[in-house]
């Protein structure tokens, strides 16, 4: 027998933190809540993989890599912008020197 009731945000919350936090069993939240067996170990689940410190440092270590990339761009552009008024300036030092 297949239930299709809908748990909302907080029940489920509140069920992931009987099993984490205060130690029961899955199968016991389950009974004692009235839930489908097998449903809570899914929650508890994706629960566990959202707080990942693994993940969580990923993120932080993608977007770190995105920022470094986009500013190596920008250093790129400046040094061969300075390169080129090296070249100018070498070329005829008196030219913008008023002199």
């Amino acid at each position: 027998m297949r239930s299709n009731r809908k748990y909302d945000s907080e029940f489920k919350r509140e069920a992931i933190k009987l099993v984490i936090d205060e130690g029961r069993t899955i199968r016991e939240v389950e009974s004692s809540l009235g839930i489908t067996h097998g449903v809570l170990k899914g929650w508890v689940q994706k629960h566990r993989d959202q707080q990942d410190p693994v993940k969580v440092k990923h993120a932080s270590v993608e977007a770190e890599l995105k920022h470094l990339r986009k500013e190596n761009e920008r250093l790129l552009r400046e040094r061969e912008i300075l390169k080129k008024a090296v070249a100018i300036f070498s070329t005829d030092p008196n030219r913008y020197s008023g002199s």
